[in-house]
């Protein structure tokens, strides 16, 4: 429960805790020259002790003093200031590990993602920025930007909100703190692209941080940000907090010590908005073409405040909007010339001129027809989540597993992050001819590649590397029922997957898969995922002479003759956690244990 905290009787503590003179570099300044003086102060001093040096700072700086001051940890997202917390955590005995649901444990929340700065240093250990947290729900708030929800989609028990923006300006998926917070966040914010302004060029905006110094954030977001500040002001938490970060990292956050600063460099909101359009699009050059898509990649536009979207355009007419640096146009006409333009787009709506007009041809069509067979754009995953786990979603009748695997990243909006794992589809008729996919690395990392499986054998690879990239691997053609997979080289990497496609193909010429038969519809496991360490079987079984288990790398792990000569199941014996084939006789069935 909250003691009561008056802002005037701590606003004159405040200054008293920095050191003498720390802040005369900044006396007689405003704007963007007040903002480059509090950077440079802030920058001096600053110790990095380490991602994992946070557990040991939160012992310090992030113990609930102020609400219930019973040494348990001050959560943003959970403290509740009516009634009973609804969980506490023991500072060092709580921390996550993994979480389903709110209570499980506590982590490191990055209020600005650490995703828009590659997890890079000393960005990802910046005690000022970085709030130990519930799990869970720092997993719902995942990268999403901060703002006022219109519509939750999640409520976290202490009335913390996920769902879509009424903030004006943006129209995405936001993330909105209790009233009593949300000063604290925009303070966090305010330090941020302070501390680090010289950098924010090099990240990415998150449809919340700016491209340039100053002012350093999107304009929606630097409206909404300067409300919270006006409208919570500064309380002796987060000036107990300061002082604690200051000792344990050698910097202060001046927005707590001179709340004024915020005003001084801002503004108390910006007067009409953005009204700057982007640059032009340019370098628009086509990466590739099959006989029914185009693949498009361009050079970033420049912004006062930050890019926010592409919008394509084919023949004219507006084909597709997009946040990153390239696409594939899918569903075109074999040997049918189109030509594309691009418009860049920043967050109050301002657009540029058209990038210069490119023109292409598909490619002639096979004699034997080739058709968009089967399209994934992880629209349908589960929710934003940034631990690593197998998901299971079904999209346009499909069924999809992706295993050691995180929902929280994007590409072209939802995409989903596979790292030591693989992402594999249920069976789908009418065989494939070419495939189509989009990745980018994530966080930190080197290029590598993703090799793609038919039925456990490879037909080729996929690479991957910081910028999203979109390939198409040609000629597959093979046909009848398909499971398709992409597993990852590398058991680091953490490789975001989007836009999945492949054309179907049932050519005379068709080649056959060489380890794995297709799927039949007589047989059915159930329950799937299996328990027990046993497979269970429905249908006609009496006839099958072999079972064998394979991994989804065609390696053959268990054979058995005359499998169900005593019933209906196979015993697996110890197999771990991940996706299997079933293989009777010449067909098989898709299986996970977890």
């Amino acid at each position: 429960m909250k003691k009561i905290i008056l802002f005037s009787v701590f606003a004159g503590l405040a200054n008293a805790q920095a050191p003498a003179g720390y802040y005369n570099a900044a006396n007689g300044l405003s704007g963007a020259a007040l903002k480059t003086a509090l950077s440079d102060i802030i920058t001096n001093g600053h110790q990095d002790k380490g991602y994992s040096g946070l557990w040991t700072a939160y012992k310090t700086t992030d113990i609930d003093k102020d609400y219930e001051n019973d040494g348990s940890i001050l959560d943003i997202y959970s403290e509740k200031l009516v009634g009973a917390d609804p969980y506490n955590y023991t500072p060092g005995s709580n921390q996550c590990g993994t979480y389903s649901t709110e209570g499980n444990c506590y982590n490191r929340e990055h209020i600005v993602p650490q995703s828009l700065f590659n997890q890079s240093s000393p960005m990802v250990s910046d005690v000022h920025f970085i709030r130990a947290t519930d799990g869970k729900v720092n997993g719902m708030r995942s990268n999403y930007p901060f703002g006022k929800v219109g519509s939750a989609t999640f409520t976290s028990k202490n009335g913390s909100k996920l769902g879509s923006s009424s903030s004006s300006g943006y129209g995405g998926t936001v993330f909105e703190p209790i009233d009593e917070f949300k000063g604290d966040v925009a303070r966090m914010i305010f330090y941020f692209v302070t501390r680090y302004q010289s950098k924010l060029s090099s990240f990415s905006s998150g449809n919340m941080l700016g491209s340039s110094a100053f002012p350093g954030l999107q304009t929606w977001e630097l409206n909404v940000l300067l409300a919270w500040h006006n409208q919570d002001p500064v309380s002796q938490a987060e000036i107990k907090r300061n002082n604690a970060s200051y000792t344990f990292q050698g910097n202060r956050n001046p927005f707590i010590d001179n709340p004024s600063y915020v005003n001084q460099i801002w503004g108390s909101q910006q007067p009409g908005g953005d009204t700057q359009a982007p640059s032009t699009a340019t370098g628009l050059n086509v990466s590739g073409k099959t006989s029914n898509s185009i693949s498009l990649s361009w050079t970033a536009s420049t912004d006062n405040v930050g890019v926010t979207a592409y919008q394509v355009y084919m023949n004219g007419s507006l084909k597709a909007t997009v946040s990153s640096t390239s696409t594939t146009i899918s569903g075109l006409t074999p040997s049918t010339n189109y030509s594309f333009y691009v418009v860049a787009q920043d967050a109050a709506g301002n657009s540029s001129s058209n990038s210069s007009t490119v023109s292409a041809t598909t490619n002639a069509g096979s004699t034997t027809p080739s058709t968009e067979c089967t399209q994934e754009n992880f629209e349908t995953i589960p929710a934003a989540n940034s631990s690593y786990s197998t998901r299971t979603w079904s999209n346009n009748g499909i069924s999809w597993t992706a295993t050691d695997s995180r929902t929280d990243q994007t590409i072209n909006n939802k995409a989903i992050t596979v790292r030591n794992g693989s992402l594999t589809s249920g069976s789908s008729g009418n065989g494939i001819g070419s495939l189509t996919v989009t990745t980018q690395l994530k966080f930190s990392g080197s290029n590598g590649t993703f090799d793609v499986k038919v039925n456990g054998t490879t037909v080729g690879s996929i690479p991957y590397g910081t910028t999203a990239a979109t390939t198409t691997i040609n000629n597959i053609n093979i046909s009848g029922n398909v499971t398709v997979s992409l597993v990852n080289n590398s058991s680091s990497n953490r490789v975001a997957i989007d836009d999945l496609s492949w054309t179907c193909y049932s050519g005379s010429s068709a080649k056959q898969a060489q380890s794995l038969a297709p799927e039949a519809k007589s047989f059915k496991i159930s329950p799937n995922p299996v328990t027990n360490q046993e497979i269970v079987v429905k249908g006609d079984l009496q006839q099958v002479k072999k079972a064998e288990i394979y991994t989804l790398q065609g390696k053959v792990l268990q054979t058995i003759d005359q499998p169900f000569r005593n019933g209906n199941s196979i015993k697996t014996g110890n197999l771990g956690q991940g996706i299997y084939i079933l293989k009777l006789d010449q067909t098989t069935i898709q299986f996970l244990v977890k």
